[in-house]
C-alpha cells in the first residue's frame, strides 16, 4: 500500500494555486490578497475626538474640581463631519461629537460626563491633560504604509480597512468552486421516505460543508444512481464550473463500483491502496480540457470525511493561496488505550480539551468503524497514530489533528 505522506505529496505537487482575479472589495471576502495595499491617505486622516464633550485648552481649566468647576462660554457645536468651525480661542470652548474635527487651538478633549452638559456656558469639573480623547491623524496607519500584503487572509477586519483606506476592488486568488457527487443507487435525499435496503446521502452534505469551512464555493449534486453513462455525463457537465471535483462511493473493488470504472477509462485518474485507516481506497487524478482535479474517495462516511481532511482540504487551501494548509496539531494525554492497525496510519475520532496546567488530553469516541458518523459528530480533534505502531496505551503522548473551523 502507498504510504499517507506519498499520496499527500502526490497530491499536493499536481494542485497549482488559481490565478489571481481583480474583485469587488465584498468579494473579496474569505481570499487571500495577491497584492500589496497601501494607504492613500492616514487614518485618521485628521485629529477628532474620541468622546461626546468639549474641546478646550488644557491651560484654561486646569483649576477646575467638583467643589469648584472653572465655567466657559461654549462657543460652537461641532458634529462628525463638520468642517466649518476651525479654531477656538483662549478661554473658550466647542461642544464636540466624537468622530467631530478638533478646532486649532484646542489641546484636549473634556467627556460631558465631567461637566454640567451646558450649551451656552459649560461648567467643568476636572482638569484635562493636554492630548486627552484626542485621535491623531496617523495614529492608526501612515500615509504611503502598506497596510495588508500580499498572502493576507481577508476576514471581516480586513476588509473594513480595505474600505477604510478606499480600495473598493483588490487582486485576490479566488476562493476554488468544488462539486461534490455522491454515488449509489442505494442513497436517498433527506426529507423522503426510505425503502428497505436504502439509506439517506450524508456524505454529499458532509463533504460540501468541509470544503466549504476549507474555504471553497461548494455546490453539492444529488445522488447519481450506479449507471456508468449517466455519472459520466455528470461529471463532464460539471466540469463547466468546477475548479475541484470530489465523489464519493463507488471506489472499490465491488461489481457496481462505477466511478472506478467510469474514470478508469480516462486514463488520468489512478486509483491505489494508502496505508491508513479509515479510507484506504483512494482516487485522484485530473479530467477534461483543463485537466481539473477530481478525488474519488470511499463511500464509508467517516473514511470520506478523513480522506478530506487529510488530502483534500490542503488541496482546496493550496489552490487559493493559504499560508496554512494542514489542519494543526497538538501534542495530547491519551486517556484510554487505543489499538491501531499494523502498516497503516490511523486517524481515530476524539475529543480533545485542555487541562489545568495548560496541556491537552484527549480521548477516544467509540468503536472507530468507518460507517459511525454519530461518534464523528462529536469529534473536535484525530488522534494520529503512526504505521508502526499497533497499540498506544493510556498515559501516553500522541498527536491530535485540531478540527476546528477557522480558514485561515
Amino acid at each position: 500500500m502507498k504510504r499517507v505522506a506519498d499520496h499527500l505529496s502526490d497530491v499536493l505537487e499536481a494542485i497549482r494555486p488559481l490565478p489571481p482575479l481583480d474583485v469587488h472589495v465584498l468579494d473579496a471576502h474569505g481570499c487571500v490578497l495577491t497584492e500589496d495595499v497601501v494607504a492613500p491617505w492616514p487614518l485618521p486622516q485628521f485629529d477628532n475626538s474620541a468622546m461626546d464633550g468639549y474641546a478646550v485648552r488644557a491651560e484654561d481649566v486646569t483649576e477646575a474640581s467638583d467643589d469648584e468647576p472653572v465655567e466657559l462660554p461654549v462657543v460652537a457645536d461641532i458634529a462628525a463631519g463638520d468642517t466649518r468651525v476651525t479654531a477656538i480661542g483662549p478661554g473658550l470652548s466647542a461642544r464636540i461629537m466624537t468622530g467631530a474635527p478638533i478646532p486649532a487651538g484646542a489641546d484636549a478633549i473634556v467627556p460631558v460626563e465631567l461637566t454640567d452638559g451646558g450649551t451656552a456656558r459649560v461648567r467643568i469639573a476636572a482638569p484635562p491633560k493636554p492630548g486627552a480623547h484626542f485621535r491623531r491623524a496617523g495614529e492608526d496607519v501612515g500615509e504611503g504604509d502598506v497596510v495588508l500584503g500580499a498572502g493576507a487572509y481577508l476576514g471581516a477586519p480586513q476588509i473594513g480597512l480595505l474600505a477604510a483606506v478606499g480600495r473598493d476592488r483588490v487582486m485576490v486568488r479566488p476562493k476554488p468552486r468544488v462539486v461534490v457527487i455522491s454515488t449509489g443507487s442505494e442513497l436517498v435525499e433527506p426529507g423522503n421516505p426510505l425503502l428497505m435496503g436504502q439509506i439517506t446521502d450524508s456524505n454529499s452534505f458532509t463533504l460540501t460543508a468541509a470544503a466549504r469551512e476549507a474555504g471553497a464555493i461548494a455546490y453539492r449534486i444529488p445522488p447519481v444512481r450506479d449507471d456508468p453513462e449517466t455519472l459520466l455525463g455528470l461529471i463532464e457537465d460539471q466540469l463547466v464550473r468546477a475548479d475541484l471535483v470530489i465523489t464519493t462511493g463507488g471506489v472499490s473493488a465491488g461489481a457496481y463500483d462505477v466511478v472506478k470504472s467510469v474514470l478508469s477509462q480516462l486514463g488520468t485518474v489512478n486509483f491505489e491502496k494508502v496505508a491508513m485507516q479509515p479510507g484506504k481506497p483512494q482516487g485522484f487524478g485530473t479530467i477534461g480540457e483543463e485537466s481539473t482535479p477530481i478525488f474519488t474517495l470511499p463511500g464509508n462516511p467517516v473514511s470520506a470525511f478523513v480522506s478530506f481532511e487529510v488530502f483534500v482540504r490542503p488541496a482546496i487551501r493550496k489552490m487559493f493561496g493559504a499560508a496554512r494548509l494542514h489542519r494543526s496539531s497538538v501534542k495530547a494525554v491519551l486517556q484510554e488505550s487505543l489499538r491501531s492497525p499494523d502498516g497503516r496510519r490511523q486517524f481515530a475520532r476524539a475529543r480533545l480539551q485542555p487541562s489545568s496546567d495548560g496541556s491537552y488530553l484527549v480521548t477516544p469516541l467509540g468503536a472507530q468503524e468507518s460507517h459511525r458518523l454519530g461518534d464523528l459528530a462529536y469529534a473536535n480533534s484525530l488522534i494520529v497514530v503512526p504505521e508502526h505502531i499497533t497499540e498506544v496505551a493510556a498515559g501516553q503522548v500522541v498527536d491530535a489533528m485540531r478540527l476546528e473551523s477557522r480558514k485561515d
